[in-house]
């Protein structure tokens, strides 16, 4: 049950990266990895010999050094021992495939760090992978952003010291501020409520959301405060149908009442 539950997390996660890659990788290139691109040409994402595999993200970049490569970033949520070995495949099928230079790089979005081997060191092969964790990243970097996709990512790095509901008060409303629109708010905050449970932050995301309230008015949250019901009907079902949590962990993620998570449960029974 426990791996089943993490399966469905990380699926959680991989959605929301998988969703907004587009409108952060350009700034992930540049003030993670250290990579201005002039140009970037998106590549096919599956390398396909004696087995399939699909990049998080792979694009043939040109950067300002005028050197061209291909550039394939894996997000991982697990710490994996393994991962060595499934870089290499990786650098193996794209040097087959492109024939041309291979830049890879792992970004780890847990919160400990990282133990997995990065290189590999044997008579007749050497190789490596950088490995780059967000916890270890001045938030800033993302808070600063004007792409709500990226701001998000803010927590998941280091918060430097800070109060983290006073950190989380301004990603939210950095958030609000870069935003147009309830629904694409909706989404954002949906978002960073998953991203929570990667930094245990749930109940500190909550309490700053209420601390803001004020600011965000009508416009507010619907996972974690009133209004827009239909909304967060929506939402409850997907827990219930998508998740195996506890109607009481349901109402807390969802920020309603127990009754309300029953209700919409009934509903179900009865389609």
């Amino acid at each position: 049950m426990e791996a089943k539950k993490k399966k469905r997390q990380s699926s959680q996660y991989d959605k929301i990266f998988k969703e907004n890659i587009e409108a952060v990788i350009s700034s992930i290139m540049e003030n993670v990895l250290e990579i201005t691109a002039v140009s970037m040409e998106e590549l096919p994402d599956d390398i396909q010999h004696t087995k399939e595999r699909k990049p998080d993200v792979l694009k043939k970049v040109t950067d300002t050094k005028g050197d061209t490569f291909v550039l394939q970033i894996e997000f991982q949520v697990r710490d994996e021992p393994e991962m060595v070995y499934r870089m290499l495949e990786y650098y193996g099928m794209l040097e087959r495939k492109y024939k041309t230079p291979v830049r890879q790089f792992v970004i780890f979005l847990g919160s400990d760090n990282p133990k997995m081997p990065t290189e590999l060191d044997r008579e007749r092969l050497k190789f490596s992978f950088p490995l780059v964790s967000l916890s270890t990243l001045d938030y800033h970097i993302f808070l600063n952003s004007d792409k709500p996709e990226e701001i998000i990512l803010g927590i998941l790095a280091n918060f430097k010291g800070e109060n983290p509901e006073d950190a989380l008060k301004q990603i939210l409303v950095r958030i609000k501020e870069t935003t147009k629109g309830d629904f694409s708010l909706n989404r954002y905050f949906n978002q960073l409520r998953v991203l929570a449970q990667l930094r245990n932050l749930e109940l500190n995301l909550k309490n700053a959301m209420d601390s803001i309230a004020e600011y965000i008015k009508e416009e507010r949250d619907v996972l974690y405060l009133r209004g827009q019901e239909r909304e967060q009907m929506k939402f409850v079902k997907n827990l219930l149908t998508e998740t195996d949590f506890s109607l009481d962990k349901i109402a807390k993620v969802a920020g309603v009442a127990v009754d309300f998570v029953k209700s919409v449960q009934r509903q179900l029974t009865v389609k």
